[in-house]
Formats: C-alpha cells, sequence, structure tokens
C-alpha cells in the first residue's frame, strides 16, 4: 500500500486492544504514527518501539482524551511533531463499567459520554483545520455493533454513545465531503481486548461466540484490515459516509 508510506496519523487510545494493533499496521506501511495513551504508558511504549522497528515512525502522547482540550493539544502535538496530519483515528473508549440504567449515577453518565462522544467531537473539530489547509484528510472513528444491536446487559450507555458516534461521522462526512475530507467508522464486533477482559463476564462472551456465524471471537489484528483501506485514498478514495462491520456476521446490514 504504497500510497500510506509517510502520511502522519493520530490513532487515539493505541497503547492496547483494536488501536495498538491499528498503529503497528500503520507503521508497517511506513507511516508516521502519534501512539496515545491515558494510563498505560509502558504498552505505549512498546506499541512506538514497535512501529519504528517495522520501519515507520512514532511519537508518543499522552493525556485524558475526556477532556476537549487535552483531545486539541494531541492533535496539535501530532501535527508539530510530524509537520502534517493524514489520518485521524478516533479509537479511544470504553463501556467503563455495566450497571442498569436505575443504577446509573451522574457522574459516571459523564465519564462514558465524555470518552466516547466527546472525545471524538473535539479531536475531529481540531483536526478540521489542518485537514482544511492541507486540502485533505481523513477520519476513522472505532464504532461498535452494539450502536445497532443496543449493547450487551448493563452497556446501555456505551451503546448509545455509539450510537451517536455512527450518526455523527454520517453527518460528518456530508458536511467535509466538498473539502476532500473523508469520514469513516469501523465497527468491531466482540474482539478479545483488555476493555473484554475487565468488563465483560465469561458467560456473556460465550453467548457471543455461539451467536455468531464464524463460532468465535475475534481479534484486533483482525480489524486492521479495515483500517488501513480507509486511511488508504488510493482503495477507498470515493469512501465516505459509511460504517464497516467487522464482527464475523453476528450482525448484517
Amino acid at each position: 500500500m504504497d500510497d500510506l508510506a509517510g502520511k502522519v496519523a493520530l490513532v487515539t487510545g493505541s497503547s492496547t486492544g483494536i488501536g495498538a494493533a491499528v498503529a503497528r499496521g500503520f507503521g508497517a506501511q511506513g507511516m508516521k504514527v502519534a501512539v496515545h495513551y491515558n494510563n498505560s504508558r509502558a504498552e505505549a511504549d512498546k506499541v512506538a518501539a514497535d512501529i519504528k522497528a517495522s520501519g515507520g515512525a512514532a511519537v508518543v502522547l499522552q493525556g485524558d482524551i475526556r477532556r476537549p482540550e487535552v483531545a486539541a493539544r494531541l492533535v496539535g502535538e501530532t501535527e508539530k511533531a510530524f509537520g502534517r496530519l493524514d489520518v485521524l483515528v478516533n479509537n479511544a473508549g470504553s463501556v467503563l463499567g455495566r450497571s442498569p440504567i436505575k443504577d446509573v449515577k451522574d457522574q459516571f453518565y459523564d465519564d462514558v459520554l465524555d470518552l466516547n462522544i466527546r472525545s471524538v467531537f473535539a479531536c475531529c473539530r481540531a483536526a478540521i483545520p489542518i485537514f482544511e489547509k492541507q486540502g485533505s484528510g481523513n477520519i476513522i472513528t472505532t464504532g461498535s455493533m452494539a450502536a445497532r444491536a443496543g449493547g450487551g446487559g448493563g452497556s446501555v450507555l456505551y451503546a448509545g454513545s455509539k450510537g451517536f458516534v455512527t450518526s455523527f461521522s454520517r453527518g460528518l462526512a456530508k458536511e467535509l465531503a466538498p473539502k476532500n475530507i473523508r469520514v469513516n467508522v469501523v465497527s468491531p464486533g466482540v474482539i478479545m481486548t483488555p476493555l473484554q477482559d475487565k468488563f465483560t463476564p465469561p458467560e456473556q462472551i460465550a453467548n457471543a461466540k455461539r451467536a455468531t456465524p464464524m463460532a468465535r471471537t475475534g481479534e484486533p489484528e483482525e480489524c486492521v484490515g479495515a483500517y488501513l483501506y480507509l486511511a488508504s485514498d488510493k482503495l477507498s478514495g470515493f469512501v465516505t459516509g459509511q460504517v464497516i462491520e467487522v464482527n464475523g456476521g453476528i450482525i448484517m446490514p
């Protein structure tokens, strides 16, 4: 994928899970990647080292992306480090916990929406002027099959936040298409990441496997191809406002 070599990407939440796999995948194509983390510094450093070893370039950035000023700083630091920004991957997100709505506290509501919605909005808002200045840009946001299925037990807020991400991305795609800026979503199914290990009970994972035509869960590396495809103007230059499902067939369009 020679059109990706030398391009610059910011991948939020890229110290572990899908974000880490995507960052490594970009690095293997010769891209320059800003690896973002909040708490997992050692893991982020390992991702950056792997990117450099595979022929890419990397910088490690830290910050609580729930705060809009931090999101803006991360975008600015990426441009400062590499001189431009070609691809913004809004990957940071989490269930943060499972709870019936009747038991949800206001602070938990704020935390879930700030992480899964506000961060996407704030990063996009900060990146758009850079893309406009350059005359091109690419936004890829990590959604979830929960946006369509309503989420598993106790994850209504998470599912709702991912539903927002999908609608927001489609609307933003329409707004930015005349400026040569593409916006798309990758919607993973049940992918075995630290998020699943922490927040999803084993019986729920087992149920998901039984409901999936491929009869298994996915791995982060199996999501990377969708991001590479969307990042490549050569392969997906006429693709915007779309949601690519990576879920083993558990939900089909």
